[in-house]
């Protein structure tokens, strides 16, 4: 793979550096790094996987990766990519959320001992910027830079060009809070890198500003581009809302169909930053996209990748095996909460456990009944024609009928006519 600024850059990691120099720093020496996380909810999302990832580079390559959980910094606020001020959390709030972020960001760094001067570091930077008073704050930090110079940032700048919705002086204040973060980082753990998307230029560079005049020392940027989705918007919004990391927000199954389903334009770029995989094999991936891409083979890989990433490996077999029994019968063989997940987009109707007693419950009717046919007489037509399923199984007889033995973990069938419509049916 080359060296660390080596496979920075081949997987498009590398935006914008401070200084060249960083490259032979990373290949060479040893640093400690650091990216921020605001903890505005109580997981992490998909749109955090590239700096999760960056850190864990880092690590890989032998420097030291912290981790700085906004505590304080979230009372303020980001204006950065936001065309409006963001709601502030209370400090109940931000605790909560601290709690739930920490063991996510433990699944991808090493916080052990054993890791040695690599060893990860977690800090909450509501540590050190509660306790400073305002007046020590101005004198020691904001005097250090000009208005001049920071209303000329990309964040604070595209909000001024909105006079509709402006900027308060609370967020005007976060560039100046984040680069005190850095000069903390520096004084007590050496850290001379930040790191972050290409919207947190400005700040970094207030930090490494601030380092320069305080310390007389050098310190380093470096940028990564925003991921974004292939209509252009934030990587990790959809629909019907965030991706978490989160498990019981977002399921693995998912989160590996979220993978699953992204297009061919943003797939070879996902591979790249969101991946441990080597050069070679997302090469091949990348020829496989242009030669076959309808077998989706990059996505596969990518979706597994991540899924074993963020959950482990037996969940990504788990949600890899789900997504496979869509259209056969293995759904028969998966537990409830993965077929709840594979069905949860699915209309789903309960009925009574009395129609399985006896003879059963005629196919005939049940397609009727939830939908799927409008007459006993098309329902009858699609069993003559093969395209009528109980539990992806082809019902051959229109006589058929559903007993308790063709129920799933002892309450559901899976009703299926042609290849797309499907219906859930619970037995209560």
């Amino acid at each position: 793979m080359g060296t660390l600024f080596e496979d920075l850059e081949f997987r498009g990691l590398v935006n914008q550096v401070t200084d060249p120099g960083l490259a032979k720093l990373l290949d060479s020496g040893h640093l400690s790094g650091y990216i921020g996380f605001d903890p505005t909810a109580d997981s992490l999302h998909v749109g955090h996987l590239q700096q999760l990832c960056l850190l864990r580079r880092l690590q890989m390559g032998g420097h030291q990766p912290i981790a700085v959980a906004g505590g304080g910094t979230a009372v303020v606020g980001d204006p950065g990519g936001k065309t409006e001020e963001r709601s502030l959390l209370d400090d109940d709030q931000i605790k909560r959320n601290l709690e739930g972020i920490r063991p996510q960001m433990e699944r991808f760094l090493d916080f052990s001992a054993g890791a040695g001067s690599s060893q990860a570091v977690l800090v909450d930077n509501g540590d050190w910027l509660r306790p400073i008073g305002v007046l020590d704050f101005l004198r020691d930090v904001g005097k250090h830079f000009t208005v001049n110079q920071m209303v000329t940032k990309e964040s604070v700048r595209a909000r001024l060009e909105r006079p509709e919705h402006g900027i308060s002086f609370t967020e005007f204040t976060y560039m100046l809070l984040q680069a005190y973060d850095f000069l903390h980082l520096f004084d007590t753990y050496g850290c001379r890198l930040q790191l972050g998307g290409s919207d947190q230029w400005g700040n970094i560079t207030m930090g490494i500003e601030l380092i320069r005049r305080v310390r007389r020392a050098e310190a380093f940027g470096l940028t990564s581009p925003l991921v974004v989705q292939a209509d252009g918007t934030k990587f990790g919004k959809t629909e019907s809302g965030t991706i978490w990391l989160d498990a019981e927000r977002t399921s693995p199954y998912q989160l590996f169909q979220f993978f699953l389903r992204v297009e061919d334009a943003v797939v070879r770029d996902y591979l790249r930053r969101l991946t441990f995989l080597d050069h070679d094999t997302i090469v091949s991936l990348d020829a496989d996209t242009e030669s076959s891409p309808g077998e989706r083979r990059a996505q596969r890989a990518l979706a597994r990748a991540v899924c074993s990433m963020v959950h482990g490996d037996e969940e990504a077999d788990r949600a890899e095996k789900a997504g496979a029994a869509l259209f056969s019968e293995e759904i028969a063989s998966l537990d409830e909460r993965t077929l709840l997940d594979v069905f949860a987009e699915v209309p789903t109707t309960t009925m009574s456990r009395t129609l399985l007693d006896g003879a059963g419950l005629p196919v005939v009717t049940a397609l009727v009944d939830v939908g799927l046919s409008a007459s006993r007489n098309q329902a009858r037509s699609a069993i003559s024609q093969g395209g009528a399923y109980v539990n992806n199984r082809r019902v051959e007889d229109a006589e058929a009928t559903l007993t308790s033995g063709e129920l799933l973990e002892g309450r559901y069938v899976v009703l299926r006519r042609g290849r797309l419509h499907y219906h859930l049916v619970r037995f209560d």
